[in-house]
């Protein structure tokens, strides 16, 4: 893979990260949350994609379909887990 692709993907994912942030909300810890279920989801998503050979959405090496959409699964998924509070008697 290529620094520019690379560089694009790091982009991507934390632009996804910060428009879930701004859809959200949240303190300063759940943006850095959101920001690393991002680029985690988007970089397992595009490696899922090359194993598989899923074409959906690439630009150039990068396979931005399945990296979005594992990008945006990881931080719903870590929103829902989020919302559970801890009741400490």
């Amino acid at each position: 893979m290529s620094t520019p692709a690379l560089f694009l993907g790091v982009l991507l994912s934390t632009l996804y990260g910060a428009l879930f942030h701004l859809w959200r909300g949240g303190n300063a810890s759940r943006f850095l949350l959101y920001l690393v279920l991002g680029w985690l989801g988007f970089w397992i998503g595009h490696f899922i994609g090359e194993q598989f050979g899923w074409d959906f959405g690439n630009l150039g090496p990068l396979n931005l379909g399945v990296g979005t959409a594992m990008s945006f699964f990881f931080m719903g998924v870590g929103y829902w887990l989020s919302l559970v509070e801890v009741n400490r008697k």
